[in-house]
């Protein structure tokens, strides 16, 4: 059968990827390769100057208060959640909240790894947030503020209370440099590069508040701890992981290429044109979703929608009516006819996730290729479904 005619414009950049997502607009590799220290020790007093100054860059663009410490550590975001969880945790009950799939990773590993014993997981399906009323003052909670699997960020900080007991451990990599995030109401805060700053992989960023310095100061979990998790010594913190010490080897490409693109996130006017950039995104494919019968946004509630990972589910009656496996069949039909035409790359959902499209919105999205985008959904939903 023909597929229907295709739009007339294609969006100038068609990277839509939620990880690693798209560069910044104007990027070029030879301008972070220019800046790049290739070749040296990371040690040497030019290339520890720059990480330093990646951590003060990334400290004035999120306005991180004075005394919270921010360092770079290994294995991506992924390896700063498993840090913090790893060196913080049993000294309180903790809750887990879980609404998507890297949360559902937290709560295993804090469940069947670590073996905890007062672990209280509070759950909800994909689209949705658990009982956020329900975390104890008491225990410490670990969370993603950003459900990047599943499009569904808790819509503020004010569940979290300010005399509470426990410490809050927030994954918030989808969420840093597109969302508000209330530094008082977190006490370990953890992102990548390779999200909403385009940056590449492999590093993590963890940020500690005095109370979870305090912690760490004066709980010893009864665990070995392997020398990437460990962030004290002699029941000291370890300060030069946050002055630009790295625990292990950084690549300092990944450094320079982060180096980039704080530059170009204050050259644009910093947090407030970065998350203004993400909603002016989120705003156009939303509008386009609400005017669209085939296709809705898989967070009902508007609250709790993501500005960035934005996550949709097909609802017309034909597919809607498919068995998973065939929803999903159906979904990578649609991908495969986007990226033959290079109209848009890696929009499939996540594996976990229900059938669906995940669509990056983040600030280094320009607006016009999120307009550009949706005519090109609606052709190879078209294009799919004639081929069923």
């Amino acid at each position: 059968m023909s597929l229907p005619e295709t739009p007339q414009v294609k969006p100038a950049r068609p990277e839509f990827s939620s990880g690693p997502c798209p560069k910044r607009p104007g990027y070029s590799f030879e301008s972070v390769a220019t800046r790049a220290f290739l070749g040296r020790s990371h040690r040497a007093a030019g290339p520890k100057a720059q990480i330093k100054g990646v951590i003060d860059k990334m400290v004035d663009i999120l306005n991180v208060p004075e005394g919270y410490r921010v360092g770079i550590v290994p294995a991506s975001d992924t390896g700063a959640v498993e840090m913090a969880l790893w060196s913080l945790l049993g000294a309180r009950p903790v809750d887990v909240l879980v609404w998507e799939s890297f949360g559902a990773g937290w709560a295993t590993d804090i469940s069947k790894q670590l073996k905890l014993d007062d672990v209280n997981v509070l759950k909800a399906d994909y689209g949705q947030l658990p009982d956020l009323n329900a975390v104890r003052k008491d225990a410490d909670v670990v969370f993603t503020w950003n459900g990047t699997t599943s499009g569904a960020r808790v819509p503020n900080g004010d569940w979290i209370a300010d005399d509470r007991e426990g410490l809050t451990i927030c994954d918030a990599t989808s969420a840093a440099f597109a969302q508000d995030l209330p530094w008082n109401k977190l006490d370990v805060t953890t992102f990548s590069w390779q999200k909403a700053m385009g940056g590449e992989g492999a590093h993590g960023v963890i940020i500690l508040s005095p109370r979870a310095v305090e912690r760490l100061e004066t709980f010893t979990p009864e665990r070995p701890l392997p020398k990437i998790f460990r962030l004290t010594k002699g029941g000291k913190l370890i300060e030069g992981i946050f002055t630009g010490a790295t625990i292990n080897t950084p690549s300092m490409l990944a450094v320079a290429d982060a180096d980039d693109a704080l530059d170009w996130m204050a050259e644009i006017g910093g947090l407030k044109a970065t998350m203004q950039r993400a909603d002016a995104n989120f705003t156009a494919l939303q509008n386009w979703v609400d005017a669209t019968p085939w296709v809705e946004n898989l967070v009902a509630d508007p609250a709790a929608r993501s500005n960035t990972s934005v996550c949709l589910k097909i609802v017309d009656p034909a597919i809607a009516a498919l068995d998973d496996d065939a929803q999903k069949a159906f979904v990578k039909s649609m991908v495969k006819l986007l990226e033959t035409e290079a109209a848009a790359y890696d929009i499939n959902g996540y594996r976990d996730a229900p059938a669906g499209l995940r669509i990056w919105c983040g600030a280094t999205v320009d607006t016009a290729d999120v307009a550009a985008l949706t005519p090109w959904l609606d052709w190879a939903f078209d294009a799919a479904k004639a081929d069923l």
